[in-house]
């Protein structure tokens, strides 16, 4: 089914505060600076406006695609005829809670929340600090890097459902193993999340997350646009030691290149549309399973109309 027009009305009628931009150009929204305009994006400012949300658009059978900071999506240029969900600045807040425990919005970003545990005299988020996604979508796909994940701070996570209710749901029932979670494929929202954490001395914790963003500077090509690692880290050896061992290193479709800083990372080194970033990522996939006979799997998450 189509987004029309009438949907858009109906929607503006049954929930009058809701964020809503029509024709919104998903570049704007994407770290990798690329994909054309969805129909309409809804950024809701509540657990509860959400899934009052989710149930109005499920009901309606329009196509929903759910997103955090974009950090990890790759979008077609010709747009999506469906209703972007997207968790922002209206769900950005945290807070302290009794035992050590950090409650936040889906919509705050890792970095912001890493530095308001780390002011807190909190330990657990140093490894999330250079992560640039949400802490919504770090829950949905278990987040993690230099050894930290998700699943090791998670306590629970407030989900909006497609019926339009709201659940607290413990971490465990989430099914969190490597990128990955069991809210994949569903109808399920994160919305806020609580973590546990371990109290320590501030500067302690500050100094560490200085360490590993030094270490992304010196190995990742941060100051150009991309969707962070490109492929999942096989069950054998690491993706970016593949790519640059079956010598792809530097190779180029159109704007879209495999970095020549960091193998894991396809970059858009200017003007890279859809179809060249998934042109790479396929000549990737073949050239290195012949070289290797290891099947890389996308982490980027590609929507398309």
């Amino acid at each position: 089914m189509r987004v029309t027009d009438k949907l858009i009305s109906d929607i503006r009628s049954a929930l009058p505060g809701l964020e809503l931009h029509e024709n919104e150009p998903m570049s704007a929204h994407c770290s990798f600076r690329i994909g054309g305009p969805a129909r309409l994006m809804a950024c809701p400012a509540s657990g509860t406006e959400a899934a009052a949300l989710l149930r109005l658009l499920y009901e309606s059978g329009v196509p929903v695609e759910l997103m955090g900071k974009g950090t990890n999506l790759l979008v077609a240029d010709e747009g999506l005829d469906a209703v972007v969900v997207r968790m922002g600045e209206a769900l950005s807040g945290a807070e302290l809670l009794p035992g050590g425990r950090v409650r936040a919005g889906a919509g705050i970003s890792l970095a912001r929340l890493a530095v308001f545990a780390a002011e807190a005299g909190l330990s657990g988020l140093e490894f999330a600090h250079g992560i640039p996604g949400s802490l919504g979508g770090a829950v949905f796909m278990n987040a993690g890097a230099y050894g930290g994940e998700m699943r090791d701070v998670l306590e629970s996570a407030e989900l909006a459902l497609s019926d339009g209710t709201v659940a607290e749901v413990p971490a465990e029932e989430l099914e969190l193993t490597y990128r990955h979670s069991a809210l994949e494929g569903t109808d399920r929202l994160v919305t806020a999340a609580t973590v546990r954490l371990t109290p320590a001395e501030p500067e302690a914790i500050r100094e560490r997350m200085r360490e590993l963003i030094e270490k992304r500077r010196a190995s990742q090509p941060l100051d150009m646009p991309s969707a962070g690692s490109t492929f999942k880290r096989p069950a054998v050896g690491y993706a970016a030691a593949l790519i640059d061992q079956s010598g792809l290193k530097g190779f180029a479709v159109g704007g879209a290149q495999v970095s020549e800083k960091h193998a894991g990372f396809v970059i858009n080194r200017g003007g890279a549309t859809f179809d060249d970033v998934v042109q790479l990522m396929e000549h990737i996939q073949k050239t290195v399973f012949e070289k290797s006979g290891v099947r890389l799997e996308p982490e980027v998450r590609i929507l398309k109309g």
